[in-house]
């Protein structure tokens, strides 16, 4: 592979993640964790969303954020206080055992919420390897805390790219509000933007809706979740 030819991104990590986050790792060469920002508890490191017959359905992972000055991600203690791991799986159960595909992949989501994790960062990563094995996609992951760069925003990732050997950076479409595009010019890294098409899919409970778990499209559409979730195999049904 020649230095043109890669293509990085650079992401957070996330609770269940959405297709956006697969079909920027299938459009990577390398994908990179940003495990060391700081973490943000309005944000999806620790929640996702499901479908249930009354509508969407948080599904969200307690925290040990109160009193912590400003906690970088990979250091977020998960609170297991509470039964969370049983109420997961119950309203996953609950909401999919209709589903096409439930019992080929309802015991993975049982193996990994069956044991006690202290940090959200080891749960977040499970179930993303778990995902990844389960769809078919491999792909370089790293974390960016290994590579012990100190800089921030813009400057951060114009260094990430530079020590990967990358000319191409590929990122989400929120960053079109903060990120300095002139920096990349200067450095000869392309950057592009995710504009991502969501594909309507088969789904349970009537109308269709966006923009939820990877799990919901996987116990939904199995093996071709991989092409729906990257536009090569585009399903417009939707059951009730």
């Amino acid at each position: 592979m020649n230095n043109m030819a890669i293509t990085v991104v650079i992401l957070q990590p996330g609770y269940l993640p959405w297709l956006g986050f697969f079909d920027q790792m299938y459009k990577s060469d390398i994908f990179v964790i940003l495990d060391d920002a700081q973490y943000d508890k309005h944000s999806w490191r620790n929640r996702n969303r499901i479908k249930t017959s009354q509508g969407a359905q948080w599904l969200t992972v307690p925290v040990l954020i109160s009193g912590k000055n400003k906690p970088i991600t990979k250091d977020v203690l998960i609170d297991n206080r509470t039964s969370w791991q049983k109420k997961h799986l119950k309203s996953i159960e609950q909401n999919y055992k209709k589903s096409q595909f439930f019992k080929y992949y309802f015991n993975i989501f049982e193996e990994v919420l069956s044991k006690e994790w202290k940090y959200l960062i080891d749960l977040d990563m499970e179930f993303i390897y778990r995902l990844n094995a389960i769809i078919g996609l491999n792909r370089k992951i790293i974390f960016a805390s290994d590579l012990n760069i100190k800089t921030d925003k813009t400057e951060r990732l114009i260094n990430i790219c530079s020590l990967l050997g990358t000319s191409k950076y590929l990122t989400g479409d929120a960053a079109k509000d903060y990120i300095n595009k002139g920096e990349f010019v200067k450095h000869n890294i392309q950057l592009e933007f995710h504009n991502y098409s969501h594909p309507t899919y088969k789904q349970l409970y009537g109308e269709f809706i966006p923009f939820l778990s990877i799990i919901d499209l996987l116990f939904n559409c199995g093996g071709e979740s991989l092409e729906i979730l990257t536009g090569k195999n585009k399903v417009t049904s939707s059951s009730g």
